[in-house]
């Protein structure tokens, strides 16, 4: 550990697979670490597991490599050099200069990633390099009714399982778009619920245009055929160009419109049919959590699906020296993409803090070498389900499209038709969506898709917030001047490392 004052060599954000993976391999080659993350407890989204509370038996059955997480906690426990810091909302970075160290500012309290209602102290933690693991959030496509009760995320619903020990429903059709929807229909149908469709919006063919990255991950098609004789053994039918395009209910949801979608995801007329159920689960991908670097200036790229990741180096830096990224922030990948970016990033953080070579040369190319297979497998997926412009033809102008505020498509299309609004941010001070509770993060790629119907709209850049979570005045107000305020973005000219 640090002496009390001293920084610790790395501070990692986000206890999911790349930050544990990132945490235990730099503090086996010698680093003082700091491991922290919102939740209570370490796992992050993919390795959600139950509270101690809910008393589970047999949490591996929600996981089909669960053996890979207990050996990373089996890792940290033995690893010195490691305070880990849970609880801990972090909402803002600062440095005094580029290469001195980091400040990262925190809110401690209960919650877990997407919740700092109930914060508690404020405290910061200082670290010479910091390691970016935040994972992603999902992305929302609203339609008809997709405010009633029983309609809950793809991941929502998996969380609930995995957590809670809960199903949404009894009888859940499982819509969207995306891999994560077979991993949610699979773990639903095994936990008892009754599935009766999985409604894909795009198809599996897009897959087929990238062979090389098929053969390069062939443990994809191992995975993806897992799914598929589950699904098959649970009798669950899987629908690919089609989509909810409604939902139905008094107090709750109590069936869904199906809807037939062209190659750009427009309804096709007449190919309406409903399905009974008591709860629908829905996702339509994942977008990289990247708020705490986009404010500090690091560059970003567009990946296929039209979410914006961190760009990065060939070892995981990021343009801004000092702090590195893996996992989801570089683009949404899977698991294992994430653990071997969390370990490259860690070696060669090592690496810089030391001024040595932490691992053979021939462990870097391999670990480099698996990181490309994954990331070209991420961006053929990324392609093949990426959301069409004409989704928004779901949308009636009575549809909320942001719920917080509860801004309707009708408001939104009027600030794009009659007051100029080219872009999220002028849709945001002409209709107030996106700025509510969420920020914005559960209306924000609906908002970005109305206002680019505009002609001669603005891409909608990412995200650049002040603050990553929201934060009471107090806080702000009790900052010192050794702790100062979030500035101005860092200049990104300190060019991009090798």
């Amino acid at each position: 550990m640090p002496s009390p004052g001293d920084p610790y060599d790395v501070a990692v954000l986000g206890a999911g697979p790349a930050g544990l993976a990132a945490a235990v391999t730099a503090a086996e080659q010698g680093l003082t670490v700091a491991l922290l993350d919102a939740a209570q407890q370490p796992g992050g989204q993919y390795y959600r597991h139950p509270a101690p509370a809910a008393r589970a038996t047999r949490p591996d059955a929600l996981h089909h490599d669960w053996r890979v997480f207990t050996g990373l906690c089996e890792r940290l426990d033995a690893a010195e050099g490691v305070t880990r810091l849970y609880g801990h909302h972090v909402w803002s970075m600062t440095r005094e200069a580029p290469g001195s160290p980091w400040s990262l500012h925190a809110l401690t309290g209960e919650g877990d990633d997407d919740d700092a209602s109930a914060p508690g102290t404020s405290t910061t933690v200082r670290a010479r390099a910091v390691l970016l693991a935040t994972g992603s959030h999902e992305r929302h496509l609203p339609f008809p009714g997709w405010t009633l009760p029983g309609v809950v995320s793809a991941g929502g619903a998996q969380a609930m399982l995995k957590s809670g020990l809960a199903l949404p429903g009894t009888r859940v059709v499982v819509a969207g778009s995306g891999p994560l929807l077979l991993a949610a229909a699979t773990s639903l149908a095994a936990a008892g619920a009754d599935v009766p469709e999985v409604i894909e919006a795009s198809g599996y063919l897009g897959y087929a245009r990238h062979p090389a990255a098929l053969a390069a991950n062939p443990g994809k098609l191992t995975e993806a055929a897992r799914h598929g004789a589950a699904l098959l053994r649970h009798r669950v039918r899987p629908r690919t160009r089609s989509a909810v395009t409604e939902a139905h209910g008094a107090d709750r949801v109590e069936a869904v419109t199906v809807s037939r979608i062209g190659r750009d995801w427009r309804p096709v007329p007449g190919t309406e049919r409903r399905v009974a159920c008591d709860a629908l689960a829905v996702g339509h991908g994942l977008v990289p959590r990247t708020e705490l670097a986009t404010t500090l200036g690091c560059a970003t790229r567009r990946a296929a699906d039209g979410t914006y990741a961190l760009e990065l180096g060939p070892l995981q830096e990021t343009s801004l020296r000092g702090l590195w990224a893996a996992g989801e922030t570089s683009g949404v990948g899977g698991a294992q993409a994430a653990l071997v970016e969390g370990e490259l990033a860690a070696l060669a953080i090592t690496a810089r803090l030391t001024g040595r070579r932490p691992a053979p040369a021939r462990r870097l190319r391999a670990l480099r070498r698996r990181r490309d297979h994954l990331r070209a497998f991420a961006d053929a997926m990324a392609a093949a389900h990426a959301p069409g412009p004409g989704w928004t033809r779901w949308l009636g102008d009575d549809t909320e499209v942001c719920r917080c505020e509860e801004v309707t498509a009708a408001r939104v299309r009027e600030a794009v038709a009659d007051y100029g609004a080219r872009d999220p941010r002028s849709v945001k001070l002409l209709t107030r969506a996106g700025m509510g509770w969420c920020q914005g993060r559960v209306c924000g790629t609906a908002v970005a898709c109305l206002a680019a119907a505009a002609p001669d709209a603005t891409p909608a850049p990412p995200d650049r917030r002040l603050l990553a979570t929201p934060v009471p005045l107090g806080t702000l107000a009790s900052l010192t001047p050794a702790d100062p305020p979030p500035a101005a973005p860092d200049d990104p000219s300190e060019g991009h490392p090798s």
